[in-house]
């Protein structure tokens, strides 16, 4: 059940390698969600504050995160009975219906182990971009991340399936939706937010802000 983690890295506390999604594992070392099942509507709640929307937007938020938390462990009827009723197993995620077996990032592997050059391979699709608190730093923007994407699924090979470029949309643009800086077309995700997600599993403090007390 426990990580094994970049050197540096200290998580409060330890997330089971079978929890592939980088900001789920950020909200279980952190103690907003257990490591283990959690219900659906808790996902739900800690998604929508981290997404800072309001009104409507913020519905929606929730709706997609209940479509996608509904069917992680699984879509045998039992299956999506048990998660709607009792939570998703957030420490059973891995060879689910949303992995991907090597056709993503890879910069987390199937031990939990961070990927240095995977992050740098990352960073290189992306680009100089404007903070909007000063100075710039290297970050990728929604057709920046669309590239990486394509990049990855044409690495996968035969690996890849049919499905996956649709999966694909509830993963790095969704990031970019939560943590991204700027706005518009401006609006990029930093490569060094991400790799303090991967390797530290801390938030940024803004979005720290906006969630319930772990």
């Amino acid at each position: 059940m426990q990580d094994r983690v970049v050197p540096g890295s200290t998580p409060p506390i330890a997330v089971s390698p079978n929890n592939p999604c980088p900001f789920l594992r950020a909200l279980v070392a952190n103690g907003y969600v257990d490591g283990h099942t959690v219900p659906i509507p808790q996902l739900c709640k800690n998604i929508e504050a981290a997404s800072g929307e309001q009104g409507l937007k913020e519905t929606v938020v929730g709706i997609k995160t209940y479509g996608v938390a509904l069917g992680a462990n699984g879509y045998n009827p039992l299956r999506l009975i048990k998660s709607a009723t009792s939570g998703a197993d957030l420490d059973e995620l891995r060879n689910g219906p949303l992995d991907k077996h090597g056709a993503g990032s890879r910069i987390l592997d199937v031990t939990a182990q961070v990927h240095e050059d995977e992050i740098e391979r990352l960073a290189t699709f992306g680009q100089a971009c404007n903070d909007p608190s000063g100075g710039t730093e290297r970050g990728l923007t929604a057709k920046e991340i669309d590239t990486f994407m394509a990049a990855n699924l044409e690495r996968a090979g035969d690996q890849a399936r049919w499905y996956y470029p649709a999966m694909m949309k509830g993963e790095w643009p969704v990031l970019l939706d939560i943590l991204g800086k700027g706005e518009g077309d401006a609006r990029y995700l930093s490569v060094a937010e991400v790799r303090t997600l991967f390797v530290d599993h801390r938030l940024p403090d803004r979005i720290i802000a906006r969630l319930p007390a772990p």
